[in-house]
């Protein structure tokens, strides 16, 4: 990072994110479980982390320096860098939960019991459990140096045992897989008083019985151990040759893929860490140590008991009666356009949109594009029934979305073999664009079509976690430029003419987004009010990056609420003076992206599926949409400003990455929670509608 041109690696500020989430397991005023899921989005995020990026830096780290010469950045440094602040931030983790989290569970009567806590009756439970339930899976593993090299399963948790032979006094290593993939991982125990809920973890319990498994020997010790593997698919040619072939080959690959790092209890003996480090291969880099127990992602599991008064108050998703109330959601969006913001509002319009379309003698063509797909889901299994109907149902499902390839592979299948049409992946590209399109014939056979775009995936699950915008629209000048894009990705038809309203990855996106940052440049030089503000789950393309300390020094007030990645640096003088920054991370996960430019007095207002990340401005097709009602953009403004008034879960983006939080101002004193403000402030929109 330099003066003339700060800026943070991405994985490093992806580091600084995980730190915030980190943060809400620890803050007082988030309900007790809710923290306990928050170790667990933490422990999750991580893990994901280590599969692709860490695995990425050791790759370069181990490729040397004729790699490494073509870099902006040196991977060793780097790697170090990342290591030293993930195992800072593993501490606190442990400190979180054992100083904090535990002892306010034992307040409240719920104990997370250690094996040598049990009485009588629990540990005669326990062991009937272990051999009625566990013993099954159990396949111990003796150590041998180089003559067993035992496979790890990626992520799974393992027990690493210190024994010694009772006949010579031999010290020798085993290994035991937790079956926490079989079982639950936290078993209700039988309650040693009337009022209280106990629970043992599924590994203490195999750690009590392990006696039975190794008969003949005496444990010393035995310590968590777990092994991720690199979670990258590394396709060598997608240009050639089937890419779902390859894409399978791959997903085969990442089971058996290279070791990214060694998670292990940091109060294992260096002796046997250092036997299994010979074991496996491993080297000082590929070593992460954390607490007692691993795989915290397990967290996401833990008893919630029916204590209402420990979570998150229920907030019900509003109806939006403007299409819900309609016998066809077409009937709405033919007379006007319509903008949702998921989860505060029901995802019931996105539905309908499809479901509507089945049994409609007037829809003949389903158009959609599927990044990443529900397991159940009701739009894919109104596509089958449209389908079925004998309507033309076309499906673009993007089989390279990270760790849902599988499952996008599953649907494709399916929605084949009923005899839709499907199209996958374009090699060397990703299509990222949340798009469905739908054409009506009257009997007239006047066409009209519909188009749905929106900042996430058609997907009922997120829609519950994620905060994003749905619009619903008839415009043509949106549905004709959808159609050309449509068309491209169903039938390899050339875009021929230029998009004059969207904004479309690969053609004009980067162009567009450029000549409307220097418009507000223009206006700055002219001493003229000249304004941005962006919604960004990340930020780390260069380019684009100088572009805003060009608009900054010019005089453009320039605003951001980011929740994820932040390369670019803010506050440094000369640099980026007019550019602040604030990431918010609550109870739903902030994922929509909004791009708004004072434009003259224009106010113009675009939502979009890209982020201002190299792969989403280069190398991906996205769409950004611009929003023409007035009213719409009034409401997408006035989102924008409760999360920029934010001050109990803003987080300040600043030079030193301290994460400090948005303090309230002892003038005002009035505590704005962004969410919690959305929700109400689409609360009252709701009510409204019923009195019209």
């Amino acid at each position: 990072m330099t003066k003339l041109f700060p800026y943070l690696h991405r994985d490093i500020s992806w580091l600084q994110f995980n730190y915030r989430v980190l943060q809400e397991a620890k803050d007082p005023s988030v309900p007790l479980l809710e923290r306990i899921k928050f170790l667990a989005i933490y422990s999750s995020n991580l893990s994901e982390f280590f599969k692709v990026r860490v695995a990425n830096h050791r790759n370069l780290v181990r490729a040397g320096k004729k790699t490494s010469k073509h870099l902006d950045f040196e991977p060793e440094k780097v790697l170090s860098q990342l290591l030293a602040m993930v195992k800072d931030q593993q501490l606190e983790f442990t400190k979180i939960y054992e100083q904090s989290i535990i002892p306010e569970l034992e307040e409240k009567k719920i104990f997370i019991r250690q094996k040598d806590q049990l009485n009588k009756d629990q540990i005669e439970f326990i062991e009937t459990y272990f051999k009625e339930q566990l013993q099954p899976f159990i396949q111990p593993i003796i150590l041998l140096k180089k003559k067993v090299i035992p496979f790890l399963n990626d992520a799974s948790i393992y027990l690493a045992f210190e024994l010694i032979d009772k006949e010579n006094g031999k010290v020798i290593y085993a290994l035991m897989k937790i079956p926490s993939d079989e079982t639950d991982r936290f078993v209700l125990l039988p309650p040693s008083n009337v009022d209280s809920r106990e629970i043992l973890l599924v590994d203490d319990i195999v750690r009590h019985c392990a006696k039975t498994v190794f008969p003949g020997f005496k444990i010393q010790g035995s310590f968590s151990i777990k092994l991720t593997r690199d979670g990258e698919l590394y396709i060598d040619d997608e240009f050639s040759g089937n890419l779902i072939t390859k894409v399978k080959k791959s997903l085969d690959k990442r089971k058996v893929g290279v070791a990214s790092r060694l998670v292990f209890d940091r109060e294992i003996p260096k002796k046997m860490l250092k036997y299994l480090m010979e074991v496996f291969d491993l080297h000082e880099y590929d070593l992460s140590p954390e607490g007692r127990q691993h795989n915290n992602s397990d967290f996401f599991s833990f008893p919630r008991f029916n204590l209402d008064n420990l979570q998150d108050q229920s907030l019900t998703p509003l109806p939006y009666y403007a299409l819900e109330n309609l016998k066809s959601v077409y009937t709405g969006i033919a007379v006007a356009d319509h903008l949702i913001h998921v989860p505060y509002q029901s995802y019931e319009s996105t539905i309908r949109f499809f479901e509507d379309a089945v049994n409609d003698d007037t829809i003949t063509e389903i158009a959609v594009v599927q990044y990443r797909v529900a397991k159940k889901s009701r739009i894919m299994d109104a596509l089958i029934n449209a389908a079925r109907q004998g309507k033309k149902v076309f499906v673009f499902i993007e089989i390279k979305a990270r760790f849902d390839e599988e499952a996008n592979l599953q649907w494709g299948e399916k929605l084949e073999n009923e005899g839709i049409k499907v199209r996958y992946s374009i090699p060397g590209l990703k299509v990222h664009s949340k798009l469905a399109l739908i054409t009506q014939r009257d009997a007239n056979g006047k066409k009209r079509e519909y188009a749905y775009f929106s900042t996430g995936n058609f997907n009922e699950n997120t829609a519950r976690l994620y905060t994003d915008l749905c619009f619903f629209t008839s415009d043509p000048r949106l549905t004709s430029e959808a159609r050309r894009l449509m068309n491209f990705l169903e039938k390899k038809q050339p875009i021929k003419d230029k998009f004059e309203h969207l904004g479309v990855g690969q053609y004009n996106l980067n162009d567009k987004i450029d000549d409307l940052i220097n418009y507000e440049i223009k206006q700055a030089k002219q001493k003229k009010k000249a304004e941005i503000i962006l919604k960004l789950n990340s930020i780390q393309d260069k380019k684009i990056i100088r572009k805003l300390y060009e608009a900054s020094q010019a005089g453009v007030k320039i605003k951001m609420v980011v929740r994820g990645i932040c390369s670019i640096v803010p506050g440094v003088k000369g640099v980026s003076e007019n550019i602040e920054i604030i990431s918010i991370i609550d109870r739903f996960l902030e994922h929509t992206r909004i791009y708004y430019f004072h434009h003259g007095g224009d106010k113009l207002t675009y939502m979009s599926s890209a982020d201002w990340m190299v792969r989403n401005l280069r190398y991906r097709y996205e769409t950004m949409i611009p929003i023409y009602d007035d009213q719409l953009k009034k409401t997408i403004r006035e989102i924008l400003e409760l999360q920029l008034s934010d001050n109990v879960k803003a987080r300040i983006i600043s030079q030193n990455q301290t994460n400090e939080y948005k303090s309230v101002s002892t003038k005002k004193k009035n505590e704005i929670r962004s969410q919690r403000e959305s929700y109400n402030y689409f609360k009252d929109k709701s009510e409204a509608e019923l009195w019209i």
